[in-house]
């Protein structure tokens, strides 16, 4: 449904996209993660044709954003971070105004009424938009863009700003619209990309560090495995005897207490299963084991240690000039 391929962005002797490359399929959500200044922001403006790019193509449905404009921007709907709101209008009055802009060719009324039951704000149809809460604002903004019924939406930080309630509420509704839409999300909570995308694209510095299925990001980081167990002992003594173990790379405390055990982190080698080892060796100690689990990554993990080899790698290049 959508392509870029090879997408090249300055601005001066600013590279904010570096051969940028990435797909996304037919009624697939994908999230769009990076640090401020990543290239986020630039590439969804280029995708929705807001800027061209100085090489690179991309295509919407198989239609090139530069050489059919008109006919690619048919098929996205496209919510800024800050949505193109008119606070003067009222919301129906605004929504038809947008349907006239986009040249719809459905039925005016009807199409209008079927987007407010789906986005949640047929209730406040006749309300004036600057009198709205933000979480109202919000879901008419997603409204707007889905006025036409495009086969593609580009969600720029959509839950920015709302309060919990709200943003489960935009979260349910962005997983409704990606069974009939494709959709890609920017996001700087990481929470909400794992809820809610079925990809993740993460950028930074301008290149692609990772492009994977949320269910199995982790194995993008994952060279080493991790336990987590609980041990009722002296800290600093438990974690001195951990880190002594066989193929044990790295154990923490976590700061977690139950009565009167501890919890700890213990990455070990790849392919090790130190499980055992830690078992004999706290027992040993007399030391009681009351818990031991095996621990994946979180997004958060992948997201801070795929950027911190990408600044290392950056700062390697530069020593060397």
């Amino acid at each position: 449904m959508i392509e870029v391929e090879h997408l090249v962005k300055s601005y001066g002797t600013n590279l904010a996209l570096d051969d940028v490359s990435f797909s996304v399929g037919e009624r697939e959500i994908l999230g769009l993660l990076g640090p401020n200044g990543a290239g986020k922001s630039t590439a969804m403006n280029i995708m929705t044709g807001y800027l061209s790019a100085n090489a690179g193509t991309v295509r919407i449905d198989g239609k090139d954003i530069l050489e059919e404009p008109g006919e690619a921007k048919k098929r996205i709907g496209f919510l800024p971070e800050t949505p193109p709101l008119y606070g003067d209008m009222r919301v129906e009055e605004y929504l038809r105004f947008v349907y006239d802009l986009k040249q719809c060719a459905y039925n005016r009324d009807a199409h209008i009424e079927e987007i407010c039951r789906v986005t949640r704000i047929s209730d406040a149809r006749r309300r004036i938009i600057k009198n709205l809460s933000t979480g109202y604002r919000q879901r008419l903004g997603i409204a707007q863009a889905l006025i036409g019924n495009p086969g593609v939406l580009v969600l720029d930080e959509p839950t920015v700003g709302l309060d919990p309630k709200q943003i489960i509420e935009v979260r349910n509704l962005i997983r409704t619209l990606g069974r009939e839409h494709t959709v890609i999300l920017s996001s700087h909570i990481l929470s909400e990309v794992q809820a809610v995308c079925d990809r993740v694209v993460i950028l930074d510095q301008g290149k692609v560090l990772c492009d994977e299925r949320t269910d199995s990001i982790s194995r993008t980081i994952q060279q080493n495995a991790r336990i987590r167990v609980s041990i009722c002992g002296p800290g600093r003594e438990v974690v001195e005897t951990l880190r002594s173990l066989p193929n044990v790379i790295s154990a923490v405390a976590t700061g977690d207490r139950e009565k009167d055990s501890f919890s700890y982190f213990v990455e070990s080698a790849p392919g090790a299963d130190v499980r055992k080892d830690v078992f004999f060796a706290m027992a040993q100690q007399n030391w009681p084991v009351v818990g031991m689990e095996q621990e994946g990554y979180s997004l958060e993990d992948v997201f801070l240690k795929l950027t911190e080899a990408g600044k290392g790698t950056a700062a390697g290049k530069k020593r060397k000039k």
